[in-house]
């Protein structure tokens, strides 16, 4: 309230902050209390509310926050941070802030709970031949070894790399590679003559 201003008895419930109403029913008139309309149930009056808040005893005012983001979470997660929420009626507890995680993707990288899948391309002689190549994982590139005979769309599992657990970093899921083999659409001369000897051997 104002400062200087007095608190009245509300004249309309005399000071009680319910009132009686008359309601018919079909078993006749029936009396009920109900909130006072004036006061809203306090039982007082203020001569006049602060000009800052209208009465209400709260302002509202924008405050920045940082907030950790454990790790393993997901799109749509929901944080709860307590205690910075709204505040309370009446000088009670305030409330809780819920925040809604969009997290970005990565074109490199497709989630499904804990696991973790993505792609790689090797030519088709590293894919006879087998080779190590590098490939990129959330935790930066590491090497993969890709086996002699790898056929075309074959999945390889890399263990303890996929996304952790929620709140926990100890427990991890995998990573799927799935190999695409390209096939050049041009050869040189050379090149056709050294498959068409593999072509003869494999006979």
């Amino acid at each position: 309230m104002a400062p200087g201003s007095k608190v009245n008895t509300c004249t309309t419930c005399g000071g009680r902050g319910v009132t009686t109403q008359v309601v018919q029913t079909i078993l006749g008139r029936m009396q009920q209390q109900v909130r006072c309309p004036t006061c809203g149930g306090t039982g007082t009056v203020v001569e006049k509310y602060c000009g800052s808040c209208d009465g209400k005893g709260v302002n509202k005012k924008s405050k920045q926050l940082t907030i950790t983001i454990p790790p393993g979470v997901e799109d749509s997660n929901r944080l709860r941070v307590r205690g910075e929420g709204d505040a309370g009626a009446k000088g009670g507890p305030p409330g809780d802030l819920y925040v809604f995680l969009s997290v970005r993707g990565d074109p490199r990288f497709r989630r499904e709970g804990m696991e973790i899948y993505s792609d790689v391309a090797v030519s088709y002689y590293d894919a006879i031949l087998g080779a190590t190549i590098p490939i990129p994982t959330v935790d930066g590139n590491i090497d993969l070894k890709v086996p002699a005979g790898t056929q075309p769309g074959t999945t390889l599992r890399i263990e303890g790399k996929g996304a952790p657990k929620l709140n926990n970093l100890n427990v991890r899921g995998s990573q799927y590679v799935k190999v695409k083999v390209e096939i050049p659409q041009k050869l040189s001369k050379e090149e056709k003559e050294l498959v068409a000897k593999l072509k003869e051997i494999g006979k």
